[in-house]
């Protein structure tokens, strides 16, 4: 890598390294986690912004490692090739020493202005992304996913005991949707880039065991999720408004896989998987609805 190469890094090329747009995902369960913990119409807004700032922070620091571990396979994917450790625009060391100061901010951050429980289940949490998961679970099996997506099912939690300073069972239940909803999300993208994976000999489901049973198993857990989904309606943790919203969104995303399944088109896993995104989105949304408008049967 060439001096030129390091100087043209820009703000922009340290954004990136944050992988931007899986952080907001991200924050928008936190954030949801945050004001369901709390009364209607008494949040605490200083405390919103600082939880999500340093969950933020965290899950930012977490993406920048993993560019790191991963830049040598990266380089050789279409899908990653363009990022800016690949394209030489960061250095390694450069962007090392920007995750440990995102990691030690959202520290800083949460232990000063949230609470130490909070502080210390987002470091885990970003641990066991950037560690565990990146450096060993991913080459390690193709159920790599599966075990490591808990990490990465926090953040609904981490909002909650940013109010609670407690783990609160309901925020744990959050925590399973997600992690229920993680598998077919990410192995629908795993589909669409299999020979990416093969490339660069990662263990991913498609390229181990295949794309049919890699379908039948997002097929299997989007069950399980849409199971997850109706608990909180069961135990009275939302109403109408939120299991309507639930069945909807999780039938049509049933629909998609079902496609995915038996009248597969060439972009139908990456529709699966931009859908999943959206699914998330709304069904997050639907329950900051359900919070402020509670309606239940009788």
């Amino acid at each position: 890598m060439t001096e030129a190469s390091i100087q043209s890094a820009s703000w922009r090329d340290y954004f990136d390294l944050c992988k931007p747009k899986v952080v907001a995902l991200l924050l928008l369960t936190a954030i949801v986690g945050f004001v369901l913990a709390s009364p209607p119409y008494e949040i605490s807004l200083i405390k919103l912004i600082m939880s999500s700032l340093g969950i933020g922070l965290a899950a930012a620091a977490g993406a920048a490692i993993n560019q790191i571990v991963e830049r040598e396979n990266d380089a050789r994917m279409a899908r990653t090739e363009g990022r800016p450790l690949p394209q030489g625009k960061v250095t390694q060391q450069n962007a090392f020493i920007f995750a440990v100061m995102l990691a030690v901010a959202s520290v800083f951050i949460l232990t000063a202005w949230i609470n130490v429980l909070t502080a210390v289940l987002t470091f885990a949490s970003m641990i066991g992304y950037a560690v565990i998961y990146t450096m060993y679970l991913k080459k390690a099996t193709p159920q790599n996913i599966v075990i490591g997506g808990l990490a990465g099912a926090t953040p609904p939690l981490l909002g909650w005991t940013s109010v609670t300073n407690s783990v609160d069972p309901h925020g744990l239940l959050l925590v399973l949707i997600i992690y229920t909803w993680t598998p077919p999300h990410f192995w629908a993208l795993a589909i669409h880039r299999r020979d990416d994976y093969a490339k660069v000999n990662l263990p991913m489901l498609p390229v181990t065991h295949g794309v049919e049973f890699t379908k039948f198993s997002i097929f299997a857990y989007t069950i399980l999720m849409i199971l997850a989904t109706v608990f909180p309606y069961l135990i009275r943790m939302f109403g109408l408004i939120y299991l309507v919203s639930a069945l909807v969104l999780g039938a049509y995303f049933l629909y998609m896989v079902l496609q995915l399944m038996f009248a597969e088109k060439e972009k139908t896993a990456i529709k699966t998987f931009v859908y999943s995104i959206n699914y998330l989105m709304l069904l997050f949304i639907a329950m900051v609805v359900d919070h402020y408008l509670p309606i239940y049967p009788g």
